[in-house]
């Protein structure tokens, strides 16, 4: 499959978290617009448009109904450009699992955006029929055989970054959007999903052994945590995760006790060798936290955060007020947390 995606000089499209790319698969030619928005925190899952298009150009017409409707102004339309495109291999299995109908698909080829290219190789699970936990028991099924990582980043996503020179960035909490009438259970999705593509995206950062992307990994599992424990009333159970720890407290402290003595005077006594040994301290303890994240433990933690906060019982209780299973919407219950908080004060 050559995917070509398209967007203006200025990444306008991308700007508005939309997508848009022509597929050619033998004979036939598909356009589809997607829409992803961060703030919504839907990382495993996007609004998509699929249309068969009559040859490679762009169909407009398509894109009625769409996300992309809106940003079509003239000016747009004239400006749209061909910027990436993927080339893969795909093999695709369709599975029977627990009553439901999920399609595997094995993706492997490149990515390249002009001089700029990266190998590529995902697998992708899309339930077609069927229950969204039966797709995370096969999830969990594959995961104790291969060594895969829950992905947080489409092709798309993968290929703006490259274009862009952004492809190992750390990647920085972004605003979550909840409405007032949302219910209390679709925002705690909204804000897990956030915490839970912050870590994920950045494990390449870390991986590559930028400081600040473990920072930003360790915000995102205090986020999680703080969010466990606002929403604690219509939970079940709990999730704790915890390695990131040591290496950004030896960083910290390098920075913030070790750096100033030293531009103060040099020579200071003792100094140099107590930031000899904090350094050495710290890189052993980011050597520990990269082996973290490569670890089997750590896969299977981040999908199991996934798992919990899409299929968990806590969604569906029934036997409690409404205010605490959930049911209530999020101004309600933001009411009633910043009441019990507030009470504590005094």
């Amino acid at each position: 499959m050559v995917s070509v995606y398209f967007d203006t000089q200025r990444l306008k499209l991308r700007k508005k978290g939309v997508s848009l790319r022509v597929r050619h698969v033998g004979g036939q030619h598909l356009q589809a617009i997607k829409r992803n928005e961060p703030g919504n925190g839907a990382a495993l899952s996007r609004n998509e448009w699929e249309t068969d298009i009559d040859g490679k150009n762009l169909d407009f017409e398509a894109a009625q109904g769409t996300a992309l409707e809106p940003l079509l102004s003239r000016k747009v339309r004239r400006d749209l450009k061909p910027i990436f495109e993927t080339r893969v291999r795909r093999t695709v299995y369709p599975i029977r699992h627990d009553d439901s109908d999920i399609e595997l698909s094995i993706d492997e080829g490149r990515i390249e955006a002009g001089r700029r290219s990266s190998s590529l190789y995902e697998v992708e699970l899309e339930l077609k029929h069927g229950q969204s936990p039966a797709l995370f028991r096969l999830a969990h099924q594959l995961a104790k055989h291969v060594p895969a990582t829950l992905g947080v980043k489409s092709k798309a996503d993968r290929g703006y970054e490259l274009l862009t020179g952004m492809a190992s960035r750390p990647v920085k909490a972004f605003s979550v959007k909840v409405t007032p009438k949302q219910s209390t259970v679709a925002a705690f999705q909204s804000i897990e999903r956030a915490c839970l593509h912050q870590l994920c995206a950045n494990i390449g950062p870390l991986r590559a052994g930028d400081a600040e992307g473990l920072h930003q990994a360790r915000v995102s599992i205090r986020r999680l945590r703080a969010a466990i424990s606002l929403f604690s009333t219509m939970l079940h159970d709990k999730q704790t995760t915890g390695e990131f720890g040591p290496a950004r407290e030896a960083d910290v402290f390098m920075e913030r006790a070790i750096k100033p003595v030293l531009e103060a005077d040099h020579k200071a006594r003792g100094v140099s060798k107590l930031r000899d040994d904090v350094l050495k301290r710290r890189n052993a303890e980011f050597a520990r936290a990269q082996s973290a994240i490569d670890s089997a433990r750590f896969r299977a933690l981040a999908l199991d955060v996934a798992t919990w906060f899409e299929t968990a019982d806590w969604m569906h209780a029934e036997d409690t007020p409404k205010n605490l299973s959930g049911k209530g919407t999020i101004v309600e219950t933001a009411a009633e947390q910043l009441n019990r908080r507030w009470k504590k004060l005094y």
